[in-house]
């Protein structure tokens, strides 16, 4: 199943874990939706600079900011009405899973290179 996944805190640097999920969603045949503040385009996708910018279904949002700047974010994301956030490690923020769970939308608190290196992406 092929997915629209917002990469919230996206980077073009090759060794941030943001750059490598956008790599590893293409190669399993997933659509990355980067949202980043310094970067027009990376590894060949869009990157858009608001989250109320993206337009259309979006399946997962995946979390690549610090619980500080996604408390300013949450709003933003619940309009976007995603299916589920993965909160990666050092971004959790029980607030936010909070607010996310009260909307419907599902929370992980998981590692989105692990879920797709071990096919696990679409388990949870």
């Amino acid at each position: 199943m092929k997915e629209r996944v917002v990469v919230l805190g996206a980077s073009a640097k090759p060794q941030r874990y943001s750059n490598r999920a956008i790599a590893l969603l293409s190669q399993n045949n997933h659509t990355p939706i980067p949202v980043s503040l310094r970067d027009d385009e990376i590894l060949g996708h869009k990157a858009y600079r608001e989250i109320s910018d993206i337009t259309g279904e979006v399946d997962t949002v995946t979390l690549y900011v610090n619980p500080g700047i996604l408390s300013g974010l949450v709003d933003d994301i619940v309009e976007l009405k995603p299916k589920r956030v993965i909160m990666n490690p050092g971004t959790h923020s029980p607030e936010a899973a909070e607010v996310f769970e009260k909307n419907g939308i599902r929370v992980i608190n998981a590692c989105t290179l692990v879920l797709l290196t071990t096919g696990q992406f679409h388990r949870y």
